[in-house]
């Protein structure tokens, strides 16, 4: 039953993010947004919409280590799986947005976060609001950067085109389904993994940092290689970046204000967040050495290698004990 849970969650947690970004862009099409704005904000955001319901249905029910473990393990998942695998398939170009603007917004918030928990041991409600604000100045910047280096009407050319022509009808009902299959993918997942959990006698720490991470994550997985199999450079570097941005800032960021997140594995702070700022800082030698500005195969094989030992390491830590 607990398996049974786990797997409508998920699928109910990657149906409902597509409905939600369908209907998100259709609706920004509406209000005559451009296309690289609802690239960077609308479809940002969409996409972290299943790690947001999970990780506020985790701390509601008091069960903050999924939300901290589902967030931490997600960012560590975008670099090691996801963005790992695609290098594999087809090399990926790096842009100078990677070193000038997203790596390093990334690493601030990945060291503020380890400073934040530190501190208090807690996210607090202020703390959340803290986050919250500098996504919003992130944001600023890139849209600026963005219109500055594009033109007054940039395009993202992964956005599709025909969202434009949906109806209200379309829209409210896309919208409906993906809140709704959203919401109850998260009742899914929070329940089946806590109850998991508790049957092999691990932390629900260890499940949301490997399962649910990975579970999340499967969006952002399909389009990545969906893409890369097709040649597209719709996804690249700096979305997967963004999204592990979006995830500390919006993800923790409105969760903390709703419900603030404790600390109650140590090992979130003394293993866990290392291997999410670790996997964060190796981006930055790899996309130079020893050839500048691309990721290709070997270096997707280190990445894919290096979270199958963080997960091994997990496994293996909480077994032995």
């Amino acid at each position: 039953m607990d398996y049974l849970q786990l797997f409508l969650g998920l699928v109910l947690l990657v149906v409902g993010g597509e409905f939600l970004v369908r209907s998100s862009v259709a609706l920004s099409f509406k209000l005559h947004l451009s296309k690289m704005v609802i690239g960077l904000t609308v479809v940002s955001f969409a996409t972290s919409a299943p790690e947001l319901l999970v990780s506020l249905q985790a701390a509601l029910n008091g069960f903050s280590d999924i939300s901290l473990g589902n967030v931490i393990g997600s960012n560590i998942a975008n670099i090691g799986l996801v963005l790992g695998i695609t290098a594999v398939i087809a090399p990926l170009a790096i842009d100078k947005d990677f070193y000038k603007l997203n790596w390093p917004v990334m690493m601030v918030l990945s060291i503020a976060l380890y400073f934040i928990l530190k501190s208090g041991m807690q996210i607090s409600r202020s703390e959340g609001v803290a986050l919250l604000l500098m996504l919003f100045v992130y944001l600023w910047i890139l849209i600026k950067r963005a219109r500055k280096a594009r033109g007054t009407e940039p395009t993202d050319d992964s956005i599709d085109e025909g969202l434009s022509r949906a109806s209200n009808f379309k829209i409210a009902l896309w919208l409906l389904i993906g809140g709704a299959a959203l919401y109850a993918g998260s009742e899914f997942l929070v329940t089946g993994a806590v109850s998991l959990a508790e049957g092999f006698g691990v932390s629900e720490r260890v499940i949301a940092v490997t399962m649910i991470a990975v579970g999340t994550s499967i969006p952002e997985l399909a389009a990545s290689v969906i893409a890369a199999l097709k040649r597209e450079k719709a996804i690249s570097l700096g979305n997967l970046i963004g999204s592990n941005i979006f995830n500390i800032s919006s993800v923790l960021g409105i969760t903390a204000i709703i419900q603030p997140i404790a600390v109650k594995s140590k090992e979130v702070l003394t293993n866990d967040i290392f291997w999410m700022i670790g996997f964060a800082a190796v981006l930055l030698p790899l996309a130079f050495l020893p050839k500048s500005f691309q990721l290709g195969r070997k270096r997707g094989i280190v990445l894919v290698a290096a979270y199958a030992i963080f997960i091994g390491m997990t496994i293996l830590k909480q077994t032995s004990k």
